[in-house]
């Protein structure tokens, strides 16, 4: 499964929408994902499931890249 994340690079500051970035990891749950990230000093936003149609739309944009990790 492929999953989109929403995060801002640094957990100390205060979260600002303009400076959420977002990236897409392949793994097997939202957990996984959470475990993934757990040593990069990330304020974690949201994890959203890509499926069907709109794993198609995100796939489509030029700025699609699973993340290594």
């Amino acid at each position: 499964m492929i999953y989109k994340v929403y995060y801002q690079e640094n957990v100390l500051e205060v979260p600002v929408r303009e400076n959420t970035k977002s990236m897409y990891i392949q793994a097997d749950s939202e957990k996984k994902v959470r475990e993934l990230l757990q040593g990069r000093n990330y304020n974690v936003e949201y994890i959203q499931l890509l499926e069907g149609k709109h794993l198609e739309f995100e796939q489509a944009l030029s700025h699609f890249e699973l993340e290594q990790v």
